[in-house]
């Protein structure tokens, strides 16, 4: 399915055939794989002739893609690794797809986590303090509009032997975990134009950066996000700056009050 070299395609993914997966989750195709280098390279090289909904499924990935290019190996067994393909009508909604992938699946997955989830601008969720999940959301256009988009979310299952980063409840079955999350990208990528009041609202809540001083990518205090998807920062001299990209780090000083 894949002309990656590292691609070895696998009958079962715990214990679940692909056919039976797509039934339970309600998606037209599932392609499942023992070991990829990345769903998502997948995800595009079947793109052009596979159905929205179409989910890639690794039980493990060598090389794993981020933002800005970061890779890094999701080991078997431990999480799920997958990317949705799915071909939305609104390109104004490509602008907030991950910020609002990341709140419709924490909001599917605070069951499992044992505590609310947050999120960190633009693409990651949190729990204590730790990594749970990242989104990497990838566009291919024809002309002025998307012909497909691919979804990439990377949740682990068990805790990592990082300090850095936590796993779900202990107990959690994968494939249990991935319904909630399908359905949450779905819901997401079927949703239209910016980020709405309520979503504004929901998004406060579990802000991870809000009111904390930050150092990228502008030295200031977290003051939230734009219907856009926009990182807000306050900075020294009370101007509030807009930021579409970059990586949000913070420096050493707790939360402000």
């Amino acid at each position: 399915m894949s002309s990656s070299a590292d691609a070895v395609g696998a009958l079962a993914y715990d214990g679940i055939s692909a056919s039976d997966l797509a039934r339970r989750l309600g998606v037209p195709r599932v392609d499942l794989f023992d070991s990829v280098g990345s769903t998502l390279d997948v995800a595009h090289e079947i793109a052009p002739g596979a159905p929205s909904g179409t989910l890639v499924l690794a039980d493990r990935q060598t090389a794993g893609r981020g933002r800005q290019g970061r890779r890094w190996e999701s080991p078997p067994g431990a999480g799920v690794w997958l990317t949705l393909i799915e071909r939305p009508s609104d390109a104004r909604a490509l602008d907030v797809l991950s910020l609002r992938c990341g709140l419709l699946a924490a909001r599917a997955l605070d069951s499992l986590a044992g505590s609310a989830i947050q999120l960190k601008w633009p693409n990651d969720l949190y729990v204590h303090g730790r990594k749970l999940a990242g989104i990497l959301v990838e566009a291919r256009w024809r002309g002025a509009a998307p012909d497909w988009v691919a979804i990439g979310f990377g949740l682990n299952v068990l805790t990592p032997d990082l300090e850095t980063a936590i796993g779900l409840a202990a107990g959690t079955r994968r494939v249990d975990a991935l319904a909630r999350l399908v359905s949450a990208l779905r819901e997401a990528a079927r949703s239209t134009g910016h980020l709405g009041a309520e979503e504004l609202a929901r998004f406060h809540e579990r802000d991870f950066a809000f009111s904390r001083r930050v150092t990228a990518p502008a030295v200031g205090v977290a003051a939230g996000i734009s219907g856009a998807g926009e990182l807000l920062i306050t900075q020294r001299d009370g101007i509030v700056s807009r930021h579409r990209s970059g990586s949000l780090t913070f420096d050493d000083q707790p939360r402000c009050s």
